[in-house]
């Protein structure tokens, strides 16, 4: 019986060997592919994470703090902003910087091109880190300015305006020497085209007040080389222009170009350490570290990063004995700090803000409508902010130069995927034509369209039209513009006769009232010419049967005689036909 346990129990050794030997060759089939491996159920995953990671000297466990640590730099980088970059500076010290700088490089420089206003501010972020790891901020450079060469010899202007955007920003905050923005400037202007003299003046715009106040010789050089170009006439008018206006912006002392903009000067003169990199030196990119390596020395590495980040962040040994001493109490003050942090209401609207930010920046980002209803949805948004998605999308269309029916899919696509987002669109299209007078000409188009996709695909119902009556009284130009451009753009998508069967149906003609007046004949006539102006004289049916019963007779004497006067009569604006004062006229 003894040799038959004995058995039993080195078969099991053996299948929790073999278990443990499965667990890590399956992870690391996982790891190990390109996109990630088949799909595995969460679960699975996680136990497959808990076994193979167990030895945290493995490859297994330092390829999951990599992408833990991917992960992290990005989101953090990606939240910065000028309210918060205070508390996002320590948070970010947290993360092993030193093993992650390629990492923090890649992101940073990903997120300032993907929104340039924000440029200052992370350049503000690189400045600071750059004062306790100066390896950070010179790999953050050198990338930049490799960036930069590239772009240029590539003829990329999109990439060279956004890369010397960022690098004038570091020079403003002393990160980088202003020699290298003589250098871009030279190689800007040495042989000048409509691009590059573009690119050199709005990086002139950003760097001008630096060099100004600190190499005024050079400066002043820089804007001999600039009048010669425009003496040449070798540029377009329209650049020409921008070289006038930069000039008009040095008279002005760069007012709306600071050096640093307020609440970014966060770092004293005397911390700083400034970089001199040549544009045309041998520059060290160092790719490698944005991909994982196993470290034969990771748990020193990690240990040696936490004395450093201690000393960073000015943690104290004493300190952390002496809680260990009084946890009892520290964990009393965390719940009543937490207590009272849950009753605390945060009216600076940081969270939306930094909400409005990463929609923005989604939809932007995105190639098709697709790939943006999908990031979108992964957003976390709070119940009751549905609504701010939905207006985003809506600024985002509005700030086109042309209506793009890449935002008309987006929001169909919402519309259709839940009734939330339907209730949402509804609300917001009463909320904008309440509103629409207050928007310019191009971004009244476009919200128009938008919204006229909508109710041309049923993606929102046609009773959210209630909010219009259509009288004199109750439209202004705005309003009648807006109405008229979207309902151009349900006739193109629809079809004239299939509009007219649409607005005969009983839902739509009860919740459509108001754009058929019937209560005043004034209102009706009103009514009757805007359809027959824009187009849609065939949605005015029952209107025109409605007067031809309810005419009044034009005199007292002749009670059943009546004008009746034919669309080609003489007629003002809407419909104050030009006949006789004594007739009531009515366009039929």
């Amino acid at each position: 019986m003894a040799a038959i346990e004995l058995e039993k129990m080195d078969k099991e050794k053996e299948k929790e060997k073999k278990d443990e030997l499965d667990a890590k060759a399956e992870f690391a089939k996982l790891t190990g592919t390109r996109s990630g491996g088949v799909y595995m159920p969460p679960a699975r995953l996680r136990a497959l994470q808990e076994a193979a990671s167990k030895d945290k000297t493995s490859a297994e466990y330092q390829r999951l703090s990599w992408d833990a640590l991917r992960k992290s730099i990005t989101g953090i980088v990606n939240r910065v902003n000028i309210a918060n970059i205070k508390h996002i500076v320590p948070e970010l010290m947290q993360e092993n910087l030193i093993r992650g700088r390629g990492l923090f490089a890649r992101s940073v420089m990903k997120a300032q091109a993907a929104s340039l206003p924000f440029t200052p501010v992370f350049a503000a972020l690189v400045a600071i880190i750059n004062t306790k790891l100066p390896q950070v901020g010179e790999l953050v450079l050198t990338r930049l300015i490799s960036q930069f060469r590239r772009s240029f010899k590539r003829n990329d202007k999109i990439v060279c305006h956004s890369t010397t955007t960022f690098i004038a920003h570091l020079v403003n905050q002393g990160v980088a020497h202003e020699i290298i923005a003589l250098q871009i400037l030279v190689l800007l202007l040495e042989r000048p085209t409509d691009d590059s003299i573009e690119i050199a003046v709005g990086f002139m715009r950003e760097v001008g007040a630096f060099l100004a106040e600190n190499s005024p010789k050079a400066n002043a050089t820089v804007y001999e080389r600039f009048r010669a170009v425009l003496n040449e006439g070798s540029i377009s008018h329209r650049v020409q222009y921008m070289v006038e206006v930069l000039m008009q912006v040095r008279k002005d002392k760069y007012k709306d170009n600071p050096i640093i903009p307020e609440g970014l000067d966060l770092v004293e003169e005397d911390d700083q350490i400034t970089h001199q990199i040549q544009l045309e030196e041998e520059l060290q990119v160092q790719e490698g570290l944005n991909i994982f390596k196993f470290d034969p020395n990771y748990l020193e590495n990690e240990e040696r990063y936490k004395s450093i980040k201690a000393e960073i962040l000015g943690e104290d040994s004493e300190e952390e004995s002496g809680s260990e001493e009084s946890s009892g109490e520290s964990d009393e003050d965390e719940e009543e700090a937490i207590a009272e942090k849950e009753g605390i209401e945060d009216r600076t609207e940081t969270n939306l803000i930094n909400l409005r930010r990463v929609i923005y920046l989604t939809i932007m980002n995105a190639l098709n409508y697709e790939e943006a209803v999908h990031k979108l949805l992964k957003v976390q948004i709070k119940e009751g902010q549905e609504i701010e998605l939905c207006n985003m999308i809506i600024e985002c269309c509005s700030q086109e130069r042309s209506y793009s029916t890449f935002y008309g899919l987006i929001g169909e696509r919402f519309c259709k995927l839940n009734r939330v987002w339907n209730d949402c669109f509804e609300q917001a299209f009463g909320n904008y034509y309440t509103t629409i007078h207050r928007y310019e000409t191009n971004r009244l188009r476009n919200i128009a369209r938008f919204f006229g996709h909508l109710v041309a695909t049923d993606s929102i119902s046609w009773g959210a039209l209630e909010c219009i009556k259509l009288t004199e009284d109750d439209t202004t130009s705005s309003s009648r513009i807006f109405i008229k451009i979207m309902m151009n753009e349900v006739t193109e998508s629809m079809g004239l006769k299939v509009l007219v069967d649409r607005f005969k149906d009983d839902e739509v003609k009860a919740a459509c009232r108001g754009m058929f007046p019937m209560d005043n004949p004034k209102d009706t006539r009103f009514a009757i010419n805007y359809f027959t102006s824009i187009g849609l004289g065939a949605v005015t049916e029952d209107m025109r049967e409605h007067l031809k019963v309810t005419m009044i007779p034009c005199s007292a004497a002749s009670a059943s005689t009546l004008t009746i006067v034919s669309a080609e009569c003489p007629q003002n604006h809407y419909g104050a036909t030009t006949g006789n004062a004594g007739s009531r006229a009515v366009l039929v």
